[in-house]
C-alpha cells in the first residue's frame, strides 16, 4: 500500500510541533542541557576556537574550485530535496528566487567572516524571517549535510579537509545567529493580515498600492516589510514602507515588476482592491532617533528606493529640529525612471528646509553617485541614508572610501531585494 504524500507532510509536521514543544518545555522546567561546542545549538558553535579572518583565506583561496555559485547552489538542492523529499514543500515552486537570495547571502557571510558582528545581526533577521517558512533547527543540520556533499561533488578530488571545516564552521556561526533570532523572536507575531485598498499603476511596471492591516502595524519610517500574496504561497518579498506611520494605520508600497511569474509580478498585474496580502514584521535599521535630528540628513534613493527615502522625509517633516535640514539625491538611468516627481515637489514646496538633487544615467550609479553626493552634499556631520537595490552598495562602500565613518551610513542589505533578483 502507498502512502499518500500529504499524509507524510503532515505526520512531519506534526513531528516537528511535538519536537519544539519538547524543546520549549525543557527550557521551563529543567536547567539547559550541556551542548557540544559544533553543535548549532551551541552559543557560538566553534567560533571561540577559530580565527573568522582565517576561515575567510580558506574559503576564498577554494572558491574556483566549487563555484560558480549557481551550480553548487543546485547541487545543494538537489542531494536536499533527494535525500528529504518532504522539504520540497516548504519552498516554492520557482526555486530562482531562493537560489539568488542564497548566493547573496554566502557572498555576505564570505566577505564579513571577519567582522561577527556584522554576521550575527544579518543572520538573526534571516532567521526571524524563516519562522514564516517552518524552518526548524533540524533543517539546518540537513542543510549542512546537503552543501558539504554539494562541496565536494564540484571540487572532486580536489577538495581540502581544512577548506571543508572552514564552510562548516561559517556555516555553524551563521546557524546560531539564525537559531537565537528566531527564538527571540517566538513572542513576535509571524504576520499581519491586510487587505488592498488601492492599486494605481504609475508605469506598466510599477504600482502604488495602499493596504490596511487588520490590526495595528507597527514600525517607523524607513523600514522594510515582507509581503506575500495568496497568488504565491511561502514566497515573502521585501519591500520598504513608503509612508511615515498613519493615524488611519494603513501603509503603502511601491512595486516594481521585475519578472514573469514573481511576487512582484502578482502585485502589478494580478492583484485588485479586496485582495488579501500577509506583511512580515518591519525590519532595518534605516530609521531617524532623537539624537539623529541634531544634524542635517542626507537622503540618497534609486528606483523603488525612493519608497523608504520618502517616509524619511516624512518622519522629518514631523520631527525636524528648528534650523535643521535634508537634502535628498534621487537616482535614475533615465528621468522617465524618476516615476513619482509630483509628489517629490510637493514636499519641497511645502517644505523649504528639503533640497533635491536628481541624478541620472550612469552618474546614479555606484561610485559615480557616491562622488555626485560628495560633491553637492554637506557629508562632514550628520547622517547619510541610502535606499535602493543591492546594487547600491558600491555607493556605500564608496561614501565609506571617502572617508565617511560606517556608523553614519545607514543601508539596509535587503538582500533578497525583487529589483536584483527578479522576484
Amino acid at each position: 500500500m502507498t502512502t499518500d504524500p500529504t499524509d507524510q507532510f503532515d505526520e512531519y509536521r506534526v513531528l516537528l510541533s511535538r519536537q519544539e514543544a519538547k524543546r520549549l518545555r525543557q527550557s521551563l522546567l529543567g536547567p539547559p542541557a550541556p551542548v557540544a561546542a559544533d553543535s548549532v545549538d551551541a552559543p557560538l558553535g566553534a567560533d571561540h576556537l577559530h580565527d573568522g579572518a582565517d576561515d575567510r583565506r580558506l574559503i576564498t583561496g577554494t572558491l574556483p574550485l566549487v563555484t560558480p555559485f549557481d551550480l553548487l547552489i543546485s547541487d545543494l538542492y538537489a542531494v536536499m530535496f533527494d535525500q528529504h523529499p518532504y522539504l520540497r514543500g516548504l519552498f516554492p515552486e520557482s526555486m530562482a528566487f531562493q537560489q539568488a537570495h542564497l548566493e547573496r547571502a554566502f557572498h555576505f557571510l564570505i566577505d564579513r567572516l571577519d567582522r561577527p558582528e556584522e554576521v550575527t545581526a544579518f543572520c538573526a533577521r534571516l532567521g526571524r524571517d524563516h519562522r514564516k517558512l517552518g524552518v526548524r533547527p533540524v533543517h539546518y543540520e540537513v542543510f549542512e549535510t546537503a552543501l558539504v556533499e554539494a562541496l565536494r561533488r564540484r571540487a572532486g578530488a580536489l577538495w581540502r579537509q581544512d577548506a571543508e571545516e572552514a564552510w562548516r564552521r561559517m556555516l555553524r556561526r551563521a546557524v546560531a545567529a539564525m537559531v537565537r533570532g528566531a527564538e527571540a523572536a517566538l513572542a513576535e507575531r509571524p504576520f499581519w493580515n491586510a487587505t488592498v485598498t488601492e492599486h494605481q499603476l504609475h508605469r506598466p511596471d510599477l504600482a502604488v498600492l495602499r493596504v490596511s492591516p487588520a490590526e495595528p502595524f507597527p514600525y517607523r519610517a524607513g523600514q522594510y516589510a515582507l509581503l506575500q500574496s495568496p497568488l504565491l504561497t511561502r514566497a515573502w518579498r521585501p519591500f520598504h514602507v513608503a509612508c511615515a506611520p498613519r493615524r488611519d494605520g494603513d501603509l503603502t508600497f511601491h512595486i516594481r515588476r521585475t519578472g514573469p511569474g514573481g511576487v512582484s509580478d502578482a502585485l502589478v498585474h494580478r492583484t485588485r482592491v479586496g485582495d488579501p496580502l500577509l506583511i512580515g514584521p518591519a525590519q532595518g535599521t534605516m530609521t531617524l532617533g532623537d539624537d539623529d535630528l541634531k544634524h542635517d540628513v542626507v537622503i540618497a534613493a534609486s528606483g523603488t528606493g525612493w519608497a523608504g527615502a520618502k517616509a524619511l522625509v516624512q518622519d522629518l517633516a514631523r520631527r525636524r529640529l528648528p534650523g535643521r535640514g535634508a537634502q535628498l539625491f534621487l537616482g535614475a538611468r533615465t528621468r522617465d525612471d524618476l516615476y513619482d516627481l509630483a509628489a517629490v515637489a510637493d514636499l519641497e514646496r511645502r517644505h523649504p528646509w528639503l533640497r533635491t538633487v536628481t541624478v541620472t544615467g550612469g552618474a546614479a550609479e555606484g561610485d559615480a553617485f557616491a562622488e555626485a553626493m560628495a560633491r553637492r552634499a554637506a557629508l562632514s556631520r550628520g547622517l547619510v541614508f541610502v535606499s535602493g537595490p543591492p546594487a547600491l552598495a558600491a555607493t556605500v562602500r564608496r561614501l565609506r572610501a571617502l572617508g565617511l565613518p560606517a556608523e553614519r551610513v545607514r543601508h539596509d542589505l535587503v538582500a533578497s531585494s525583487p529589483a536584483a533578483l527578479g522576484g
